[in-house]
Order: structure tokens, then sequence, then C-alpha cells
């Protein structure tokens, strides 16, 4: 059985209602990035931080999977799948997905500030006071600017192993995760679905990356149809 590995950005998402990482002015929901997605903004003020993600956590459970996250399961009927995925929510748990691979965190975990291994699932809000067993501060599970990636190296890992990569919905422009593709062998072909994949790709092998121009569900839709017959 073929293996491939489907990387996700904020496009797979937002057909689902999911706002994407931050508009035109490099805002996130109104929000500076440096104000609630790094530890110094955390640091600054930790009740801001704290307000926006319990909002965050809140949205998500108002939103669905859409037809992109289930074609995305459904190739595990003909091939190994692994999803490693840019994103904070839970939509691929929820469309079923067997392997997944966050790589920035998970909006509805919680970790301390001084004990690594304390990380749990989370439905409430957050608040300044909120403590783990040892006394350490509660915070969102999610990895912000200047913060170390844990999981890169278990999904570099997966990359060098696909005998297919998938690429959806992400601009190509945020590392490390837009160079996992290059870990792939390089007879694996690489499919790379978004509105502006061609022009994103830009400085990229177009010898070696397939872009589909179109969003996320209809783009994956297709590419589910003819992996199945070019692979049955």
């Amino acid at each position: 059985m073929k293996k491939i590995v489907v990387l996700t950005g904020a496009g797979v998402s937002a057909e689902s209602g999911v706002p994407t990482f931050r508009d035109a002015n490099g805002l996130w929901e109104g929000h500076d990035i440096m104000d609630v997605a790094t530890p110094e903004g955390f640091a600054r003020n930790p009740d801001l931080v704290q307000q926006f993600y319990n909002q965050r956590r809140a949205s998500l459970r108002t939103v669905e999977p859409n037809d992109a996250h289930h074609y995305i399961k459904k190739l595990e009927d003909h091939f190994e799948v692994v999803v490693i995925t840019q994103n904070v929510d839970d939509l691929h748990e929820r469309a079923q997905s067997s392997n997944i691979i966050h790589l920035h965190g998970e909006l509805r975990k919680i970790k301390s500030t001084i004990d690594p291994d304390f990380i749990e699932y989370w439905e409430d809000d957050v608040q300044t006071g909120d403590l783990c067993p040892k006394g350490g501060q509660l915070r969102p599970h999610v990895v912000w600017f200047g913060e170390d990636v844990p999981m890169i190296e278990p999904a570099a890992m997966e990359c060098a192993g696909a005998d297919i990569v998938i690429i959806i919905g992400t601009s190509m422009q945020v590392y490390p995760a837009a160079s996992l593709y290059q870990f792939a062998p390089p007879n694996a072909p690489v499919y790379y679905i978004d509105p502006k994949a061609s022009t994103n790709m830009a400085g990229l092998p177009a010898d070696r990356i397939t872009a589909i121009n179109d969003k996320a569900t209809i783009g994956m839709a297709a590419l589910y149809d003819q992996l199945v017959k070019d692979y049955k």
C-alpha cells in the first residue's frame, strides 16, 4: 500500500468558517500577532492572550469538517495516510483521520508553563491563576512565534517515507513547515492545492510540484478521484 503524506494549512479549515491566520494588515482577529502569539506577548498581558484563545476555542465548537477533510479521510480506504497540519483546530480529528501530526499545537489542549510533560484536553476557558499540579500557570498548547516546533522532526521522518505528497491550503511561506515536502524521495510526486498555488510556487521546483489552482474542497475531490484511478 502506497503512503500519502498530506500537509495542510489554514486554507483547508477556512471553508469550514475558521478564520485564516492573519489579514493583509498582519492582524489576527484584530490583534497584533506579537501581542497574542509570542511568549513576550503572554508575559506582558497574559489575560489578553488567555481571552483570545478562549474565544478561538469557543468558536471552534461552532464549525464542522468540510469535504476536503472528509476526502483526506477517504484516502485511507486506498492508501496509508499521514496528515501533518499547521492548523491548531481539531477538524481532521472530527473527520476521523487516523494519523495526525499537529506541528503548531492543538487549540483544545492546554499545557503548563513549568512542566513540559503536563498537556491535557481542556474544554473550559483558561484564566490567569489556573495552575497545573506543580503550580505552573496553564497556557494554550500552541506553538508561538519564537518557540521551537517539537513535532517537526517526526513530520520530516514521515515525509521521508512518502510515495506521494499533497500540500493543501498553505502559502508555502511559513517555515519550517514549508520545507517538509523536500524530505520526500525525489521520485515522489507532489501536488499543491491552493487558489494561488501557481503564484505561491515562485522559486519552488515546478518540475516536481503539480499546482492545482483551486480551493481545498474542489481540488481535493478531483485529486482523490485521480489518485484512486492512477494507483488502484
